[in-house]
């Protein structure tokens, strides 16, 4: 649309994974939204802030583009008395990250569970150096939270991060956990490859692969990668023949498949 990020700022904004949902389930609640914007700018020597608010009125989202819901998310639409259409748009792989200097290369997914329940605590448990683990985690309601509790730990009581570990987006993960590198070189967390390969690339990351099968594209398509999540398509059942389901049929069409391919995804229509 040839327009900068400063023009799209002023008509666009995110919400992470959970708070899509809500805005999806919660469609009857939508009335407007006030933003309280800021800038920062050096007066007299120091620095002062300037806010000000900013009110949207807005509709409710037609489509949400996310990781499989939560059980508790998939308990609230029901409460809401909202059904709901989810349709896999695309795969990525759920992957675990360390230090590039880290001599491990492969955790077994039970080795994985142990370390996020804290039975295994120390690098040389695994192969590695003898040092501590530092183990990050995201915080409760996120896309890659409830993959890590659904999908890897399959049931297992994860370990209570330390409020310092317990990151809130994906993009503080990864600076964060790059940074904590100077002082925490055993770290490790996890996030979606996507994401380092296009969005957070860090030349100190190193992908781990998990009972010996990197989670490449190719390993994703065969599904001999242990931890392949779908990206779903969820719009209300009801607008099925609105908005939100017409955009969901172009983008499972074989013309928005191609898009999908196009922005890195592996395309659910290569899915062996």
């Amino acid at each position: 649309l040839d327009l900068s990020d400063d023009d799209t700022r002023n008509f666009f904004n995110f919400s992470t994974t959970h708070d899509a949902f809500v805005n999806l389930v919660n469609c009857n609640n939508i009335n407007g939204v006030a933003l309280r914007r800021s800038s920062r700018e050096v007066v007299d020597g120091k620095f002062t802030t300037n806010y000000w608010d900013v009110h949207y009125f807005v509709k409710a989202p037609d489509i949400v583009f996310m990781t499989p819901p939560s059980q508790e998310e998939l308990a609230l639409a029901q409460t809401q008395g909202v059904e709901l259409t989810i349709k896999p748009v695309c795969y990525d792989s759920f992957v675990f990250i360390t230090h590039k200097d880290n001599p491990v290369d492969n955790l077994s997914t039970e080795q994985v569970q142990k370390i996020y329940s804290g039975e295994i605590t120390n690098w040389n448990q695994v192969g590695g150096h003898d040092e501590e683990i530092t183990a990050f985690q995201r915080e409760k309601g996120s896309g890659s939270q409830t993959a890590m509790e659904e999908l890897v730990m399959a049931g297992l009581e994860m370990m209570d991060a330390p409020e310092g570990l317990r990151i809130g987006g994906m993009g503080f993960m990864i600076d964060r956990f790059t940074a904590e590198y100077q002082n925490a070189p055993g770290s490790i967390g996890y996030t979606y490859k996507y994401y380092i390969d296009t969005l957070y690339k860090s030349q100190d990351i190193k992908v781990l692969s998990i009972d010996g099968i990197a989670p490449d594209n190719e390993n994703v398509r065969n599904i001999s990668y242990p931890f392949v999540v779908p990206y779903n398509g969820v719009i209300r059942s009801a607008d099925a023949n609105g908005i939100g389901g017409k955009f969901l049929d172009f983008v499972l069409s074989e013309e928005g498949q191609k898009c999908v391919a196009q922005a890195g995804y592996v395309s659910v229509l290569s899915v062996q």
